[in-house]
């Protein structure tokens, strides 16, 4: 079994290297052929919604669209259930392939066997 790597993004443009450096490896990780699940927390919860990863700007950069439709062939977007409901985010405001999910499940994925968990 290929290992896998979950990456949790932390940051969205409050911390916009960081943000682009989790959906930068996770692209890179899906291009490469492993499973991959991208977790999408804090400000960068709003990379979920459609349109928002468009307005995202960080100089010599690839454009985060890019990398999000990348991840979303290829891989897990996950939108954390708390950081949802603290900016009034649901299941239907979402772009399509990308789900809300919690804790349990995230502790799910990082304890499973060959898992790799990556924190932005």
């Amino acid at each position: 079994m290929a290992r896998s790597l979950v990456i949790k993004a932390t940051a969205g443009a409050d911390g916009a290297e960081r943000c682009n450096q989790a959906f930068t490896v996770a692209a890179a990780a899906v291009a490469s052929g492993l499973p991959v699940s991208l977790w999408l927390t804090g400000e960068s919860a709003w990379y979920g919604l459609p349109g928002r990863a468009k307005d995202f700007d960080l100089p010599h950069a690839t454009p985060l669209q890019d990398l999000l439709d990348i991840v979303l062939a290829g891989g897990q977007v996950t939108v954390c259930t708390q950081c949802a409901a603290r900016r009034d985010i649901g299941p239907e405001d979402l772009i399509d392939g990308v789900r809300i999910a919690g804790a349990p499940t995230f502790v799910e994925e990082i304890s499973a066997d060959g898992a790799q968990a990556l924190v932005y």
